[in-house]
């Protein structure tokens, strides 16, 4: 099968170099992430308001059921969210699991019938404008979150570019339009949103109960131009580690673009084994694959 990881070529030696395991918390607040996350999203953001102004036609399938339409609108409650947060004011009642997260924006989508691409793309470019300033002067350690959960002001700005990166590469494959997505943009979103938010999150929200009852693993995450995480999963539970690499099931050197589409499913992990966008090597790299089935981004 192309999706079942096999032992690849061991990385280059600058990716081997010891490094000690970087907590998620390190990331997001870093002083600057704030900074970064927001010359990201003003980087970004024009690019994918172009996207959506030109969408020939809205009811063409995105991703699932959610036509371009259906995603355009999405992102605009993201920023909306997203916003409030930053701004301190109350957030949509949501359990931030898969399921959770679908009965909410559901709900959302329902709400809101425009599903017009140059609407959208306005209401886009104006969140974005708001959310940029807000954020310019954040001052709180740390916000409340979808879910009550606390995170750093810029665990949230990374979180809207990481929905920026995946629904502008949803909308731009619907519509046959390139989507690249920068490195360090995609660096930014892993180290800067989705690890603070597994360290925040229950240790059980994203991942699969039905499939991770009896799955036990340790992946040492070498993220290409970044840090490193230890992810242990153990029985329906995902924990980020700090300390050494030793004992672990397998390594994996990854490309942080290749990695985000790969976790939220929006590619297999065979083509970026092949192109050397992900390598893995170790006692137990199949297991990769089981974890793939495993994890369950909301």
């Amino acid at each position: 099968m192309t999706d079942t990881p096999r032992p690849g070529p061991r990385p280059a030696p600058a990716a081997r170099e010891s490094a000690g395991m970087v907590p998620a918390a390190t990331h997001s607040g870093a002083p600057d992430t704030m900074a970064q996350a927001r010359a990201a999203l003003r980087e970004v953001v024009p690019h994918l308001v172009a996207l959506v102004r030109n969408a020939p036609d809205p009811d063409s399938i995105s991703v699932g059921t959610w036509t371009v339409g259906d995603v355009a609108a999405h992102l605009t409650h993201v920023f909306n969210f997203d916003t409030d947060a930053i701004a301190a004011r109350p957030l949509p009642d949501a359990t931030v699991t898969t399921a959770g997260m679908a009965e909410a924006n559901a709900t959302m989508l329902a709400r809101d019938d425009e599903r017009n691409p140059p609407v959208l793309a306005d209401r886009i470019a104006a969140l974005a404008e708001t959310f940029d300033d807000l954020a310019s002067r954040a001052q709180a350690a740390t916000v409340d979150w979808l879910q009550g959960t606390r995170l750093p002001p810029s665990a949230v700005a990374c979180h809207l570019l990481e929905e920026c990166l995946i629904h502008g590469y949803d909308i731009a494959r619907a519509i046959g339009r390139p989507w690249p997505i920068r490195r360090h943009h995609a660096l930014l979103a892993i180290e800067g949103a989705v690890l603070p938010l597994i360290a925040a999150l229950p240790p059980t929200a994203l991942v699969n109960q039905a499939k991770a009852r009896s799955f036990q693993a340790r992946f040492d995450l070498r993220l290409r131009g970044g840090g490193r995480a230890l992810m242990a999963f153990d029985r329906g539970s995902l924990t980020l580690r700090t300390g050494g690499a030793r004992d672990v099931d397998a390594h994996l050197s990854a490309d942080p673009a290749a990695l985000m589409l790969v976790f939220i499913g929006r590619q297999g992990i065979g083509k970026p084994l092949v192109a050397g966008k992900l390598a893995a090597w170790g006692p137990r790299p199949w297991k990769l694959a089981r974890m793939l089935t495993v994890i369950s981004p909301p």
